[in-house]
């Protein structure tokens, strides 16, 4: 196809767009089985009228290509491609890079339409082959890969030839429907989905976490547990209908932080759900925003007004109530408060990704030489938080503006200074932390924490963000110890990152069995009979007189079917009560583990379990 020097360069070339944190050696593996699945896609179904091509990325955990096609695709369809791949993998075809010209590009894929718009897009260079703007830095190139007789526009990389891959090793796991670049004015594509790996104990190791996942889906257990509902046909896609047993860990969630916040010198507020348009103008959400928001509403004077999506503006409207004095300073003013954006229906999840949700928000305000300290503080209480949860494995992450970039407002040297104001309060933490351009809010630089789970996904959960050109923008003062006007910075903070979101990870961390003190149910009373009822009643009753949940199942169900349904609804404790303990004012307690801790005293079983719950222990028993 070219010259080996050409095509060695491009390869070497290639390598940098491997994106940041991705394993080279898969990234290649799953670039290759996409082009690999494509040749093999176009093979099953040309037959049937024409196969048009449109892209086909690495994603994490695998790749997916987008095909217009002339039929509907089935699952006998996806065997016969797998079967196909394997065939081309132990042909061990070369993969073989070639650079042409747009009008090379643009005769060879006539017939792609899809191809065509990209081709135009790289020879403008504003995009890639995926159309993703360019960096500023990146030279636009056309590039072609072949491997057997498929050749694609691609910008690599590659294995060296397809016997690098292994069969054993791959799998194609389903089929959806996709927009022609995510608009959904474009024609809709059928998207294959694929995984590959080194070799099949890893593939094998990945089919087993996904089985996991769906044992802990919280879409899944939301609904079993009674959590959170959804009903989009009169409620609406993304809105959250929380449950009664939801409602008790958030108020739990909640309670936790507010005593937090309280033993911290915070202060609370309550503000609108919508505000004056200008408002969001000032603040520079609107229209930085504006695509991602509820369509602004009018009164009868012409007033137009957003549903708010975001508190910040409210919080600092609270700021300028009155000239504020520098010893008043840090002002710390936190709410639970609910913001609306406008996400795409096919980018709503679970409560992990919804149009309404509530952030446990709270901005300070502080002097400059208050700054390092407060920040350092808050990054403490977002540790003591995680921690609280079992969240042990997380990364911090550092985002600041991209210099490339027009979004962000406010000049170099306030940027600059907010920067190496977060850099120094990191440094008296013993956290690793990455600095990563263009993760930084438009007004200013931030702190992320991004949480792993059990099942080895990422979340982005706490956030702190310092903001010198909000209070700018707001003319905000302070009467400073010279008696002259200074300007105050503003700290953002959400530990939670939004109730939402937190309660959708943990019950996933958690799949559904809450620590004693967060659980909806903390006890179920089990009688053996119904002479045992009014002694399970007492028991009960003495429970909550200490603070705990207790229900009694006085169902005429036998005692191991009420243990089996306190287990599937997560319920801590199972005490079980007959006539020896009715005799001795004790409890048979059972773990929802089923592990049996025996007989115990009442009194002796509420001091240990109030204990737990002080403590607020991720056991359920004490050491």
């Amino acid at each position: 196809m070219s010259n080996l020097v050409a095509e060695k360069d491009l390869y070497q070339e290639a390598e940098r767009y491997i994106p940041r944190g991705y394993d080279a050696e898969l990234y290649k593996i799953r670039h290759s089985a996409a082009h690999i699945m494509a040749q093999a896609v176009k093979e099953r179904f040309e037959p049937d009228g024409p196969v048009h091509v449109a892209i086909g990325p690495p994603i994490e955990d695998g790749f997916y290509y987008d095909f217009e096609l002339p039929r509907q695709p089935h699952q006998e369809d996806l065997a016969w491609v797998e079967q196909r791949m394997g065939e081309i993998i132990r042909g061990k075809h070369p993969f073989e890079v070639r650079e042409v010209s747009a009008d090379e590009a643009r005769a060879l894929f006539a017939d792609e339409p899809y191809k065509l718009e990209l081709i135009d897009g790289l020879a403008a260079g504003q995009v890639d082959e995926y159309g993703n703007p360019l960096p500023a830095d990146v030279q636009p190139r056309i590039t072609l890969y072949q491997q057997d007789g498929f050749v694609d526009l691609c910008r690599g990389p590659h294995v060296r030839h397809t016997g690098k891959l292994k069969a054993s090793a791959l799998k194609l796991m389903s089929i959806a429907g996709a927009y022609w670049r995510g608009d959904e004015n474009n024609p809709q594509l059928t998207r294959i989905y694929g995984t590959a790996w080194r070799k099949q104990s890893e593939l094998e190791a990945h089919l087993a976490l996904l089985e996991e996942a769906k044992a802990r889906d919280h879409r899944k257990l939301g609904k079993e547990l009674g959590l959170y509902a959804i009903e989009p046909q009169l409620v609406g896609q993304g809105l959250i209908l929380w449950m009664p047993n939801g409602a008790i860990v958030r108020d739990q969630l909640e309670r936790f932080l507010k005593e937090e916040q309280l033993a911290a010198g915070y202060v609370p507020a309550y503000t609108p759900q919508i505000g004056k348009i200008d408002l969001f103008k000032t603040s520079g959400h609107y229209p930085y925003y504006k695509e991602s928001q509820f369509p602004p509403l009018e009164d009868e004077d012409g007033n137009a007004y957003l549903l708010r999506p975001m508190n910040c503006p409210f919080h600092i409207m609270i700021y300028k109530q009155g000239m504020r004095s520098y010893r008043e300073l840090p002002l710390r003013i936190a709410e639970f408060g609910t913001v609306y954006r406008w996400e795409k229906s096919g980018e709503l999840n679970g409560m992990t990704r919804v149009r309404g949700f509530t952030v446990d928000d709270a901005h300070m305000f502080v002097r400059p030489d208050q700054l390092e300290q407060e920040f350092a503080d808050v990054v403490a209480l977002v540790l003591k938080i995680l921690r609280a949860f079992g969240l042990e494995d997380f990364k911090a992450r550092v985002g600041i503006r991209d210099p490339q970039s027009d979004k962000y407002v406010g000049d170099d040297a306030v940027w600059e200074a907010a920067t190496q104001s977060i850099l120094n309060a990191l440094d008296g933490f013993d956290l690793e932390y990455a600095v990563e351009e263009g993760e930084a809010a438009f007004y200013g630089p931030k702190l992320d924490f991004v949480v792993r789970d059990v099942l080895k996904r990422e979340w982005q959960l706490g956030t702190v963000q310092v903001d010198m050109n909000l209070p700018e923008r707001f003319e905000l003062e302070y009467i400073g110890e010279d008696n002259a006007p200074h300007r105050p910075i503003m700290i953002h903070r959400a530990p939670f990152g939004s109730l939402e979101r937190f309660m959708g990870v943990l019950i996933e961390h958690f799949a559904g069995a809450f620590p004693l003190w967060l659980a909806p149910q903390q006890v179920a009373m089990v009688p053996i009979a119904d002479r045992h009822v009014p002694y399970a009643e007492a028991v009960a009753q003495q429970l909550r007189a200490a603070g705990m949940r207790v229900a009694v199942d006085d169902s005429n169900n036998r005692m191991n079917a009420k243990i089996r349904d306190a287990q599937l609804r997560k319920v801590p404790y199972m005490l079980v009560v007959g006539d020896n303990e009715a005799d001795e004012g004790t409890v048979a307690v059972r773990l929802r583990s089923g592990e049996n801790l025996g007989a115990m005293a009442v009194a002796d079983f509420a001091a240990m379990a109030t204990q737990l719950i002080a403590d607020r222990s991720l056991e359920l028993a004490l050491a």
